[in-house]
């Protein structure tokens, strides 16, 4: 497959058209997996905020193709969130408009001596003023930019909450229908740079080595898809919010509290998509539909449509701040999104503010659930006034700055604030979150899918009863799923597809009709473990080992007081010995000669 990539040079303005080995496109594919190999060719050392940080913006191998999901593009450099090599993974209609424009990927280093924005068409790169945009939303932003260069461009901007450095800024795609890079501070990297948006223009959608083979196989696979996805269809990730409840899974007030019964049903996707849906959303090439668009009825956009709040985002802007207003929650989500802050730790440093007001740690006067406080402290996050300042560079951070009886209070891994489904109900994410490449992201390894019956662990040769299930079976679980979600990064494919039970087989038929090669499950799992090891091992060079694979006391020591969930807590320590030895890592967290040799991951094999 030929992949062509840009490479531009903000400080001196030059742009550069060069293909990677092919032998790095069939061992780590493209999306995140191609970006990490080629970071492994560069300086680790770097710091995030430095000109010569490079931001990558790689699309899947297949994105862009007539695979159903195929529309995710991975945003990728070291996180000033984290301190570590990261990415942030994104759909919408960005990533195949990239595509179209016959390029794969972006790998933008340099720093612009004042705002621009860039535009990128099948003839290359073109650089413009964004002085008047720098300051204005991502929605603002997106519109401006469209008027001047093209009304079906699409455009991945930032908002004022990357311009000023927030750590969890994200990277914004489209306006008011937004879609977001949210995690790890892809955003505050994009500012670094004096880069306010990539707007991209393409008219030749990519076509597969076979297309009559990949659709024949598309219309095989898609009427049970659909079946299985219905209520992502109807509701949305939000849909989830009383079930997540009932199991114990859903975080509330800051993780400590257990039940939420009444607040989980009234800001649910059934509640929303009753009262106040627009209309349904589907990312490009996508049949499921999940995006739900939804009228703002309060505050400052009074009366506009916006995207609406996903699962996560009702867990940080609902349960964790104990907000059961369904037109808050809207409303807060709407100020993240044009803002340009990811909702999982923006909601996760507001809930751990209110905590600490509540243990009088701090002066400020900070309520749970009282509206005024959240859109007040979003928006102080976003341009680093007053105690937002102190929340904008993560929980951990802040707690340094509080003072140390504040880390009772911070739920976290490498700096990065857990996501919100919660380890004391699916065990298995605790070892998930705790070994996570990037950090406690439930993406990762999305192992409560299989702990909680949502995707079945036959597809990737695992045990579906988990009753019983030991250290060992879950450690091997949590390893195969992890591979297994490298493997969607890398190819551009929505993790969603989970929900539709599309497992290895399918997605290798899809690839080989695309690729115009023979790809088997075996070779799908061969792949995913490279990818997962590769990421590994960049950040060990960084000093990650086994003392970084933790997670935060209110999840190892305190139980949950009631609820599905009641008394339960994972035993971490079991769980890493078995997911190591199932690794092939030492004690120490650090893969072995012999795992990397098998997985060509040596410096003969095109790594280090």
């Amino acid at each position: 497959m030929d992949v062509r990539l840009l490479e531009i040079n903000l400080t001196d303005r030059t742009v550069d058209t060069f293909s990677p080995p092919d032998e790095y496109v069939e061992q780590f594919l493209g999306g995140s997996g191609l970006a990490f190999r080629l970071i492994w060719d560069r300086p680790l050392d770097v710091a995030p905020l430095d000109a010569e940080n490079p931001l990558m913006f790689m699309a899947g191998l297949i994105t862009g193709t007539p695979v159903p999901t195929a529309c995710k593009a991975s945003v990728v450099a070291r996180s000033p969130q984290t301190g570590l090599w990261s990415e942030s993974t994104v759909g919408g209609y960005w990533p195949a408009q990239l595509r179209n424009t016959g390029y794969h990927g972006l790998v933008i280093t340099g720093r612009a001596d004042a705002p621009v924005y860039l535009t990128v068409t099948a003839d290359g790169v073109e650089f413009h003023c964004a002085e008047a945009l720098w300051g204005e939303d991502t929605y603002v932003t997106a519109a401006t930019i469209r008027d001047a260069f093209d009304p079906k461009a699409q455009v991945a901007s930032i908002g004022p909450a990357g311009e000023n450095g927030v750590a969890y800024a994200s990277v914004m795609i489209g306006g008011s229908e937004a879609r977001a890079a949210g995690r790890t501070g892809m955003g505050a990297v994009m500012g670094s740079k004096n880069l306010k948006a990539v707007a991209v223009r393409g008219t030749e959608q990519p076509k597969a080595a076979d297309q009559e083979t990949l659709i024949d196989r598309i219309k095989e696979s898609r009427p049970k898809m659909m079946e299985h996805a219905q209520g992502l269809r109807d509701f949305g990730t939000a849909g989830g919010m009383q079930t997540v409840e009932f199991t114990g899974d859903l975080p509330i007030k800051n993780w400590y509290q257990g039940n939420w019964e009444a607040g989980a049903a009234a800001i649910s996707g059934q509640r929303m998509a009753k009262e106040i849906l627009d209309s349904h959303y589907a990312c490009f090439a996508c049949p499921i539909r999940c995006g739900k668009e939804l009228e703002v009825r309060r505050g400052e956009h009074q009366g506009t449509v916006s995207h609406g709040p996903e699962y996560e985002t009702c867990a940080a802007f609902g349960s964790m701040v104990l907000n059961d207003d369904m037109d808050v929650l809207v409303e807060a989500n709407d100020w993240a999104n044009r803002l340009g802050l990811d909702t999982i730790s923006t909601g996760a440093a507001i809930a751990f503010a209110m905590e600490c007001s509540e243990k009088g740690l701090i002066e400020d006067d900070l309520p749970w659930g009282r509206p005024d406080v959240l859109i007040g402290l979003i928006k102080q996050i976003a341009y680093r006034e007053g105690l937002g300042d102190v929340l904008s560079q993560g929980v951990r951070r802040a707690a340094k700055t509080i003072g140390e009886r504040a880390f009772e209070y911070v739920v976290e891994t490498k700096n990065l604030e857990v996501a919100y489904h919660d380890p004391r109900a699916y065990t298995s994410m605790a070892v998930s979150y705790a070994t996570g490449n990037r950090g406690a992201c439930h993406l990762e390894g999305l192992t409560y899918y299989i702990e909680g019956g949502a995707f079945s662990g036959e597809k990737l040769g695992v045990d579906n009863d988990w009753e019983d299930a030991t250290a060992a079976d879950k450690a091997h679980m949590t390893a195969k799923m992890q591979d297994f979600m490298c493997l969607f990064n890398a190819l551009g494919l929505c993790k969603f597809l989970l929900r539709g039970q599309v497992g290895p087989r399918i997605i290798a038929g899809w690839l080989s009709a695309v690729w115009g090669r023979e790809i088997t499950p075996h070779d799908l799992s061969v792949m995913g473990e490279r990818l997962f090891n590769l990421k590994r091992m960049v950040n060990v060079e960084l000093g990650v080992s086994r003392k970084d694979d933790t997670l935060s006391p209110r999840l190892l020591s305190h139980p949950r007081p009631s609820g599905g969930a009641k008394g339960q807590l994972p035993f971490l320590g079991d769980l890493l010995n078995e997911y190591y030895r199932v690794r092939g890592w030492s004690e120490e967290g650090l893969p072995e000669p012999a795992t990397l040799e098998r997985l060509g991951l040596l410096e003969d094999g095109g790594a280090r």
